[in-house]
């Protein structure tokens, strides 16, 4: 592992240990699930529709910032197994609004809780409590990173 305590003078130094280090994290959570389980973009699309609730397509790709096309895959994908549903949008019948059904409700909470008892028990059991303090003060960093990247 890399020197943590150097300092954080060069933007590209940090930006890559960050890389590395997020991608490891994105790595063994990936392969933590079982085949045939959702993809990352699944995921993060069937949380956005929890969270912010239904949206249009082209919306959708907009926030997750992928192409018109991916999203349509993404979407077909989780339409097809039950886990959104299209209607039309009640401000614009001409446009469709993807929602989450509640199959997709039970496999995001399903999901989630079996991340969130892998990460607990690896903090829990390697990390200090100090650690995890640092661990909690960093999230709003990372999340302001991640939406503006």
């Amino acid at each position: 592992m890399g020197d943590l305590s150097r300092p954080a003078d060069d933007p590209a130094d940090v930006a890559e240990a960050l890389r590395l280090a997020v991608g490891r994290i994105a790595r063994r959570m990936r392969q933590a699930h079982a085949v045939g389980d959702l993809t990352l973009s699944e995921r993060s699309v069937l949380a956005r529709l929890d969270l912010d609730g239904a949206e249009s397509p082209g919306v959708l790709a907009e926030l997750e910032r992928v192409r018109p096309q991916a999203m349509a895959t993404t979407l077909a994908s989780l339409e097809e197994r039950g886990l959104v549903s299209r209607r039309p949008d009640p401000a614009d019948r001409r446009r469709a609004v993807m929602t989450l059904t509640d199959a997709g409700r039970k496999v995001l909470a399903d999901r989630r809780s079996e991340s969130v008892q892998n990460l607990a028990a690896v903090l829990e059991g390697d990390f200090t409590p100090a650690e995890r303090g640092k661990l909690l003060e960093l999230l709003p960093l990372l999340d302001r990173l991640a939406e503006r990247l």
